[in-house]
């Protein structure tokens, strides 16, 4: 009962949720109406997972969010999540039944030629990258090996853990990131579609350096593409170049499940605090991914555990937040969207309660630190001052005229208490901003006279009954003078 009332109380909170939530699709939201339905309880962007699915099957599911998006102004995007170079299992004829002891080998022999208890890994290298006394964890941890002896192509095991090892399942080395390619064929194929799909995201997965990301901006460049490229951070490698990663990503993804597989868990929470720190000085939007209400994939309510593991992502001011396996395959993908969406609020309003006694939404210097244009720096002290006039004033919104979206998203960092309305003329803007922190984007036709979008914007955030009349909002826009646009934050009374 305590639980129903209190995710009664936030669907009643019809303040926009500042952070936002990233759902993945599945067999069990794939349909139109599931798209749908997902979108009008919270879902701001559609997470397409191509480690599972053919790409005809993630074109249908592509086709209904446009069907969606073509009935509301493109308001929802879309992230394409790539396979990644792995170490999976190889298939079998039935599932191997473990208990404490017992032994397994894995080889990079071909299926063929195996005997009973053997394992095909789909690593040429495996036997190279082990030694005897690793772990070799099983789909993050579900079931233990641990290395025995090491042979020219078998590595001998004894499981630690009663369990079951299916097909195709996914291997790590606990400590060790394998030597595999950055990008893969298939990872180039998805790649591909995504561009030819005209998705908004590209999340790379098994990120080590900032070197695949670079190429794949290139490539989208050289296109004539614009999508954003996001690092998924989830090996260990990883964890020596987070700098040079976030500084060439477009955004970031902590990916927890392969990061906690690959490190000690109890640093896991350590690195998800530095990332996302790391993120927010840099500017640059950052996604808390994997385990967050992982019981309700089978469960109808969450533990307590993962309610405060949102509460933290949420009180940190990660940008977004996700949902796996819940809303992909799970018994009850709404329900863990209402509960992922209930917490945020609740959390952002008590946040909003007491920052307005100790200057709540003034991170306003993360961001500044750092290289970039003199433009772009300008550009960061303008947003940055629209925040802290914003929040002075108690302004009822900050409005902002932005064409490609920079605007919106350094406003987005500095974590305004004003609500960030952003106006752009193209729906793939809107859909991008979707990711970033307390953005409601919508779209207006942009005059060459910045008044008159300043105008068409007020005018349509009055018909949606976002801001009223007498109330103080902060303007942050491009003025035309001398035959040049410059950058200027304005406070008017509607």
């Amino acid at each position: 009962m305590t639980e129903q009332f209190e995710i009664g109380v936030a669907a009643a909170d019809v303040r926009p949720r500042r952070t936002k939530i990233v759902c993945t699709i599945g067999p069990v939201t794939a349909s139109f109406e599931a798209i749908c339905r997902l979108a009008v309880q919270g879902m701001n962007v559609a997470r397409l997972n191509m480690s599972h699915g053919s790409r005809e099957w993630h074109r249908g599911v592509i086709s209904n969010i446009k069907r969606y998006n073509k009935k509301h102004a493109g308001s929802l995007a879309v992230l394409l999540d790539t396979r990644g170079a792995e170490i999976r299992s190889g298939d079998l004829k039935q599932d191997i039944v473990l208990r404490v002891g017992d032994g397994l080998t894995l080889t990079t022999r071909r299926q063929a030629e195996l005997e009973p208890g053997c394992v095909e890994v789909s690593h040429d290298g495996f036997v190279a990258e082990v030694t005897p006394g690793d772990i070799i964890l099983v789909d993050g941890g579900m079931l233990r090996l641990k290395v025995l002896e090491v042979g020219r192509t078998d590595v001998r095991c004894e499981s630690l853990d009663e369990g079951v090892l299916g097909s195709r399942r996914h291997l790590n080395i606990r400590g060790k990131s394998a030597d595999l390619p950055a990008i893969t064929e298939q990872d180039w194929a998805d790649i591909e579609f995504g561009m030819a799909q005209r998705v908004d995201f590209i999340a790379l997965s098994f990120v080590r350096t900032a070197e695949p990301i670079q190429v794949v901006q290139q490539h989208l460049a050289a296109r004539g593409v614009t999508m954003e490229v996001m690092a998924k951070i989830e090996s260990a490698a990883s964890i020596s170049q987070l700098d040079a990663i976030i500084a060439a990503a477009d955004g970031v993804m902590v990916a927890r499940g392969d990061l906690g597989a690959e490190l000690p868990y109890e640093e896991v929470p350590l690195l998800q605090d530095e990332i996302v720190a790391k993120c927010r000085r840099a500017g640059k939007p950052v996604v808390v991914a994997t385990h967050m209400l992982e019981s309700m994939i089978v469960n109808p309510t969450p533990t307590r555990a993962e309610v405060t593991d949102i509460t933290h992502a949420v009180q940190q001011g990660t940008d977004a937040i996700m949902l796996s396996g819940e809303t992909a395959t799970g018994r009850y993908p709404y329900k863990a969207l209402e509960v992922m969406d209930a917490v945020a609020r609740r959390i952002e309003r008590h946040q909003e309660q007491q920052g307005r006694q100790a200057g709540f939404g003034c991170a306003c210097q993360l961001g500044l630190q750092g290289g970039g244009s003199d433009r772009l720096r300008s550009k960061m002290e303008i947003s940055r001052s629209a925040a802290i006039l914003g929040n002075n004033l108690g302004a009822a919104g900050t409005l902002v005229i932005t064409r490609r979206g920079l605007m919106a998203a350094l406003l987005s960092n500095c974590r305004p208490a004003a609500p960030i309305l952003a106006f752009t003329n193209t729906t793939h803007v809107r859909r991008r901003l979707g990711i970033y922190w307390g953005v409601q984007a919508f779209v207006v036709k942009l005059s060459s006279d910045p008044e008159v979008s300043i105008q068409r914007a007020v005018e349509q955030l009055q018909r949606k009954g976002i801001i009223r009349r007498g109330q103080r909002i902060i303007v942050l826009s491009d003025i035309l003078a001398g035959g040049l646009f410059v950058e200027t934050v304005q406070v008017r009374v509607i």
